[in-house]
């Protein structure tokens, strides 16, 4: 082989692995960067310059064994480099040697453990709350401004704004980025809560495992929620997030067929769900009932469990679901639990009763890019025999649908009802 092709499988080996790193751990070295700088912009920018330094590097030298901490290593000087630039000892400048400090001793396998600790720094009450879980998502965790803005209902542009203005203020106010005391963690826990479940439903949408970024982000969601138990055993909150999200990964290899077409819950066989994992999320709702404090979590656990039941016993229990849906509207209203509760309202009462239900919701902006809620009003539609607005709303859902399973899933959907109205 000639030397150029040489050099060309050496830039692209290195290319690819600065890139699985950047997907896997993009977000906790910006974090890690920024706990002490307070200034996550420069962070980013450091971590940039880092990542184009691997690029000319590790294909003529080779790539490290510890790519993470090499990456943080040329980081952290950059960010001292230029804020020496900036103005000569500083505060910033003080903050990351002391952060280099840190680093220097930390292996890459401790990361994870520091991610948690991470995502409570974030929760500082100078920050408002609804900025918080989003801060986490982006700092710690690496998701795109876009896909937080879709966890939220909220347009990119909106949900960019929000989080610059938040840097901005971490920035300008000096508001540190500091681990919270153990006495301090229950009172700042639901923000990072709702954080690593938001990571875990955007795992969610790869059932299949194609896209490995997403696989990573479901597996260290579910890591996050086991070391939050295991740190606050008496939460029994932390317990029905981590029931939860055990209920649905246990369905996960029966989503998708032979064929790898998308199968809903109704159609899945239970013999293809991981019994021990259920038995495990039986076993931690059982623990979370026992301190007798309802929440978000718990209820959305409870409701997965109900349906876990219902499929298992073929034996419908649409009743219980419904009543579990108007508890969690009394705790937690949100236009995404009005959607699923209208499902339910529909096997107990009929599509009509659902549409119904759903109506004062019609004008939401939050539901307008929503999927689920187009898929779900096109099959109530199509059930009322209104087809003409039932197509209307599968063809929203399909153009709004990343995933090509359930797209096609959607678009069979649609073909049916069209043909049945000629």
């Amino acid at each position: 082989m000639s030397s150029s092709g040489c050099g060309r499988d050496a830039g692209g080996a290195a290319r690819a692995i600065a890139e699985a790193v950047a997907r896997r751990s993009y977000g906790k070295l910006v974090a890690l960067l920024a706990m002490r700088t307070r200034d996550v912009a420069a962070a980013e920018d450091a971590l940039a310059d880092a990542f184009a330094a691997a690029l000319a590097d590790w294909p003529e030298r080779g790539s490290p064994a510890n790519p993470e901490a090499w990456l943080m290593t040329v980081a952290r000087r950059r960010a001292i480099d230029s804020a020496r630039h900036r103005r000569a000892g500083d505060e910033v400048v003080n903050q990351l040697t002391i952060l280099a400090d840190e680093i220097d001793g930390t292996e890459a396998g401790a990361l994870p453990d520091r991610r948690l600790a991470l995502l409570f720094a974030c929760t500082h009450p100078a920050l408002e709350a609804a900025i918080r879980t989003p801060l986490m998502l982006q700092v710690v965790l690496g998701l795109e401004a876009k896909t937080i803005a879709s966890a939220f209902l909220m347009s990119p542009a909106a949900m960019g704004k929000r989080l610059v203005r938040a840097k901005n203020k971490i920035r300008e106010a000096g508001i540190p980025f500091s681990v919270p005391e153990r006495e301090e963690l229950r009172d700042r826990l639901a923000a990072v809560l709702e954080a690593v479940y938001a990571v875990y439903a955007e795992g969610w949408t790869d059932p299949v495992g194609c896209d490995t970024g997403r696989r990573d982000l479901t597996g260290e969601a579910l890591f996050l929620a086991q070391l939050l138990v295991e740190l606050l055993p008496g939460e029994p909150e932390t317990l029905g997030l981590f029931a939860l999200m055990l209920y649905a990964q246990a369905r996960c290899d029966a989503r998708r067929d032979a064929a790898g077409d998308y199968v809903p819950l109704s159609a899945q066989d239970p013999a293809k769900w991981n019994a021990p994992m259920l038995e495990a999320a039986d076993a931690l709702l059982r623990r979370a009932n026992t301190f007798n404090a309802i929440g978000r979590f718990q209820l959305e656990a409870a409701l997965q469990s109900a349906h876990v039941h219902r499929c298992q016993t073929r034996r419908p229990n649409w009743d219980e679901v419904v009543q579990l849906y108007d508890a969690l509207l009394a705790i937690a209203a949100s236009p995404v639990v009005a959607v699923n509760r209208a499902l339910a309202v529909a096997e107990r009462d009929g599509p009509q009763a659902a549409l119904d239900t759903l109506e004062p919701y019609a004008t939401d902006p939050r539901l307008a890019d929503y999927q689920p809620y187009w898929a779900a009003r096109a099959d109530l539609l199509a059930r009322t025999g209104a087809t003409a607005e039932a197509l209307g709303a599968y063809e929203l859902a399909i153009g709004l649908e990343r995933d090509p399973a359930v797209r096609r899933f959607l678009q069979r959907k649609r073909l049916e009802v069209a043909s049945a109205s000629r």
